[in-house]
């Protein structure tokens, strides 16, 4: 594990309190399936989540919210920079990069992590179209697996013997949630940020091209090519999950709860999807409020009653 100096926090324009507070702010603002910050979360984990999510939510916005691809790569170095600042022990500039330090420290969060998700979404400015499987797997290993080795050292998992394999199961999951996100979202991937992240080697063993893919947005409704497409995609997806379930006996019982959730939901979007019999161009697939609030309070009950509640799906 990487050694961390403690940080230099004596900057009067942010405290280390006002960033935590911050990155709460932050986290408790925006949409998502389900709340990183959520009853499920033990209390002593809260403000180490929020700030990571800040991380990840400031670095997701520079790269997709910018008016230029230029604009969003200076900002992607420059959180480059505060991430080595932070490891480095040195003060650091923004909101949130003085809580983010403080993290880092307590729990020896490698800097190498934060850099690999920068690094993904850099590649997002430059890469806009994949050509195998194992090209955008390679992807996935730097813009979701990261986080789910982040969760593991901040939850105290980190001197467990077997976190080897502990990553090796997360990575599974994280990529899997990774995938479904981007085929529940192949419609405003194109539409919005003219990105393609399905392998153009499976497209074309499908007969699908990209300009069909615009005729069947205009048109609304996804064709037997694009259908059978999908299938395949989806198919290959579900084996992550379902091996990324090992994971969850070695976690400790009072977190296993809440990161069983995530997994949850990502495998709901693939039933959704299913239901939909895989037509994603009429409309998004997405989890309805009852489907969310059943899932939640699932998990709730297995956190209560220390049930592995989701052992079966």
């Amino acid at each position: 594990m990487t050694s961390l100096k403690a940080p230099d926090t004596s900057s009067p324009s942010c405290s280390v309190e006002d960033s935590f507070r911050a990155c709460m702010e932050l986290a408790l603002s925006h949409y998502e399936n389900f709340s990183v910050i959520s009853r499920l979360l033990p209390r002593e984990h809260e403000r180490d989540f929020a700030a990571v999510y800040a991380f990840c939510r400031t670095a997701d916005d520079a790269a997709d919210e910018r008016a230029s691809r230029d604009i969003s790569l200076v900002e992607l170095a420059e959180m480059h920079r505060q991430v080595d600042r932070c490891a480095s022990g040195q003060s650091v500039e923004g909101p949130y990069f003085p809580a983010l330090a403080i993290v880092m420290q307590k729990h020896g969060v490698p800097a190498g992590l934060f850099h690999h998700l920068l690094d993904a979404f850099e590649r997002d400015q430059r890469q806009s179209r994949y050509e195998t499987w194992e090209d955008l797997v390679t992807y996935c290993t730097g813009s979701a697996d990261p986080v789910g080795r982040i969760v593991l050292l901040i939850t105290a998992h980190g001197g467990k013997p077997e976190i080897d394999e502990m990553f090796r199961l997360s990575d599974c999951t994280c990529t899997a949630l990774q995938l479904a996100n981007f085929w529940q979202d192949i419609v405003r991937d194109l539409l919005d940020r003219d990105r393609i992240y399905i392998p153009g080697s499976i497209m074309r063993e499908h007969g699908v091209t990209e300009s069909g893919l615009r005729d069947m947005i205009q048109a609304g409704r996804a064709n037997d090519a694009f259908v059978k497409m999908e299938t395949d995609l989806v198919a290959r997806t579900w084996p992550l999950f379902a091996e990324g379930r090992g994971l969850w006996p070695h976690l400790s019982p009072r977190i296993r709860p809440a990161i069983q959730l995530f997994t949850a939901g990502g495998e709901a979007i693939l039933h959704a999807i299913q239901r939909q019999r895989y037509d994603v161009v009429v409309r998004r697939p997405t989890l309805s409020r009852w489907g969310k609030a059943s899932l939640a309070a699932r998990a709730w009950i297995g956190l209560r009653l220390g049930l592995d509640v989701f052992r079966n799906g």
